[in-house]
């Protein structure tokens, strides 16, 4: 290993250690002493109590919050003398009673994009695509699951011994997913995945250096021209986001149907009807992704954006995308396209219950019905770590002549790790450009010659 390759090593360690230590010191503001631990636990059973009733009917209203707060100053400062163990207390009690407790500053962080309490005293945040541990703690799991119960509360739900486990969306699309004992035998877990106020754009992504502007060109215009698009990568590679920026590409006079567990697609246009899984609660019966779909292609749409799918809406949707309603697109969990097509799906596949097909049957669906693959990935080593980019942006042209069970897919563009770079590999989609050309969109083919320091496909 060189010496500049070792230095440069030693500062990311560096840049590392330090961003942790700003990072933990954001909130980690907690008890310095027993009796400021006991007279945060008693002040907030008091508020608590006394605001009970008016939480309930009004929510965390302003005039709440400022009613709160009142009254928690007028009993720190009857109990206590010490100004920093006043403004210490204060700042517990109130984030515990109106906040997230001492996770509020990793929440109201633009950049913190996940943030994950493995127990009340280990809390890791994802900021930028990188992963920090924290210093911040709650007090105790008793103080862990009073926070998650305020949270889920905010939607109607509850976590008890008979419901264990709750996975909801906020209001502001944020996704969580919270458990406690006994299913969590070491206590309550929280995780909460920040949803961005606004959607990136094609500019952003740019920008981000998540593509080029070839690709970019190639997206948007496979949108515009009705491209059917599967967009795949693990978790937290920013999937839906991905599929949120294609979807500004469609004409505004299209009728566009999204079907979600939790709404986080924030389309622009007009013509946008938004559907929702509901998960069975006391006497509510489930709806499934599944349902939805087959009813919304009884809804008159030019288009169905499937958040995710994951069990036999697959066929559902791959019958919609080859029967008039060109141009829908969904995400799948995959580790790249190969995997998505010859694993990933045919498990899928296998949980459809209103039917079975052979291997020849099903490759030939996935070949009719998708047009584009487009991989996104989180780069996990090097100097580009934590950086999101699309490695593969692949076509479907049809059934492997040599073996029927595989479908035939060919690489456009894709991103070599080691140099950081995209690269053409001289693939020109013929399939891709007709489907195009028949609805009226051109491609400019000179992006799609072979890069010359690029690779093989």
């Amino acid at each position: 290993m060189s010496n500049i390759l070792r230095r440069q090593l030693q500062n990311d360690k560096d840049a590392k250690r330090e961003a942790e230590l700003r990072i933990g010191g954001m909130e980690s503001v907690r008890p310095q002493t027993e009796t400021e631990k006991e007279m945060v636990g008693e002040i907030i059973s008091d508020v608590s109590v006394e605001f009970r009733a008016q939480i309930s009917k009004d929510g965390m209203t302003p005039e709440v919050v400022e009613a709160i707060a009142s009254r928690v100053e007028e009993n720190v400062s009857g109990s206590i003398d010490d100004y920093e163990a006043q403004q210490r207390v204060k700042k517990i009690v109130l984030s515990t009673i109106s906040g997230l407790g001492p996770i509020d500053g990793f929440a109201n962080d633009p950049e913190v994009e996940d943030i994950v309490v493995q127990r009340y005293d280990n809390i890791v945040i994802v900021k930028n695509g990188q992963r920090f541990n924290t210093k911040a703690e709650f007090q105790d799991d008793a103080h862990l699951v009073n926070v998650i119960n305020r949270i889920v509360q905010q939607v109607g739900r509850q976590i008890n011994l008979y419901t264990p486990r709750v996975d909801a969306r906020l209001q502001d699309g944020s996704r969580v997913n919270a458990t406690i004992k006994p299913i969590s035998p070491d206590g309550a877990t929280l995780t909460i995945r920040k949803f961005p106020e606004r959607g990136f754009s094609g500019e952003d992504y740019l920008k981000f250096k998540t593509l080029d502007e070839n690709m970019l060109e190639l997206l948007s215009n496979s949108v515009r021209g009705k491209a059917n698009i599967l967009v795949g990568g693990g978790t937290g590679t920013g999937k839906t986001t991905l599929l949120n920026m294609l979807s500004e590409y469609i004409p505004e006079d299209e009728l566009i149907v999204t079907i979600e567990d939790a709404c986080e697609l924030r389309l622009k246009q007009r013509n946008v009807r938004r559907l929702e899984a509901r998960a069975q609660t006391g006497e509510s019966m489930a709806v499934t992704i599944q349902e939805l779909l087959k009813n919304a292609l009884r809804m008159t749409i030019d288009r169905a954006i499937v958040g995710e799918a994951r069990d036999g809406t697959i066929v559902e949707l791959f019958s919609a995308m080859s029967t008039g309603h060109d141009g829908s697109m969904s995400t799948l969990h995959c580790n790249n396209p190969p995997n998505m097509v010859n694993s990933r799906i045919p498990i899928l596949y296998s949980m459809y219950k209103d039917g079975s097909f052979s291997p020849e049957g099903q490759a030939l669906q996935i070949a009719e019905a998708i047009d584009l693959i487009v991989q996104i990935k989180t780069i996990k080593s090097g100097e580009s770590k934590g950086r999101r980019v699309i490695s593969y942006i692949t076509a479907v042209e049809g059934v492997d002549e040599k073996n029927p069970q595989r479908v035939k897919l060919m690489d456009i563009f894709r991103f070599d790790e080691v140099k950081g770079e995209f690269y053409a590999t001289g693939y020109k989609p013929k399939a891709l450009l007709r489907k195009l050309a028949e609805n009226n969109v051109t491609v400019n083919e000179d992006m799609f010659v072979k890069t010359e320091r690029g690779a093989s496909s």
